[in-house]
């Protein structure tokens, strides 16, 4: 099974889902599950063009409501980015997370930590890369669409081999390639998944990922409100997120210390 197929088979069946939103950067799904509502969140992606394959993006917009949480989560195996992401948002809501098994945390300080004079591959251009640069010993950042200082997305099978540390976007589930970076890996890596999408799941850690690192949404009205008119991750953590993280419980996982952002 892959990763997103074992994260599908795990979900509760008898959620409905309550809202959706897309917006210009983030998709959030939000579910009910015995009188309990949760959010779940993943980056908002998109192909090309508007017409991918000679279907819209979200096939049957405006009424994504009236579908089942579990079709919803579904689309995580569709064709259309868009859909996938709505997938990917809504199994995040979905999931039961293991509150206890997660720390506040910031993976920048997680990567700075254990790639102190040591080699870092980090998948997607984050905003903390900069301030990575002086921590670590080598730092190589990949991008589907590279800056000046970024190597494009095709030397991954180069890089990743090479590093002590690598950090992937959690957007990788969504494109699948997610598998693909992770057999990369050396097994003595030190491996994050990282970002908003990332699902705080257990099934991860068989892939040989060490730390999840990602969002608990608790103010869920103010982040469909700041979702739905185009903020940034910065302005919705501000508006009731918390950055978490979840350790394997391997040897090489365990974090020593819970630093909140």
């Amino acid at each position: 099974m892959s990763i997103t197929a074992e994260l599908l088979a795990v979900l509760p069946d008898e959620a409905t889902v309550q809202d959706v939103r897309i917006g210009a950067f983030w998709t959030a799904v939000v579910v009910e599950q015995e009188g309990r509502r949760r959010c779940g969140l993943a980056s908002a992606l998109r192909g090309e063009d508007h017409h991918q394959n000679g279907h819209y993006p979200v096939r049957g917009a405006g009424w994504l409501t009236e579908r089942s949480a579990l079709e919803l989560a579904s689309l995580i195996h569709s064709d259309s980015l868009l859909e996938a992401s709505i997938g990917m948002a809504t199994i995040n809501a979905l999931l039961e997370v293991d509150e206890t098994a997660c720390v506040e945390l910031n993976a920048e300080e997680v990567i700075g930590q254990r790639g102190a004079g040591k080699r870092v591959a980090i998948v997607g251009h984050f905003p903390f890369v900069q301030r990575l640069r002086d921590k670590v010993g080598q730092l190589w950042v990949l991008e589907l669409q590279p800056g000046p200082e970024d190597l494009p997305s095709e030397a991954a099978p180069e890089v990743i081999p090479q590093a002590d540390v690598v950090a992937i976007t959690s957007t990788t589930l969504i494109n699948r390639t997610c598998e693909g970076l992770l057999a990369l890996c050396r097994p003595d890596a030190y491996v994050l998944l990282l970002g908003p999408s990332t699902p705080l799941s257990p099934v991860l850690f068989d892939y040989g990922v060490d730390l999840l690192s990602g969002v608990r949404v608790d103010d869920i009205d103010s982040v469909l409100r700041l979702v739905s008119q185009g903020a940034t991750f910065r302005q919705i953590h501000r508006g009731g997120v918390r950055l978490v993280a979840m350790a394997s419980r391997e040897p090489g996982g365990q974090v020593s210390f819970a630093h909140s952002s």
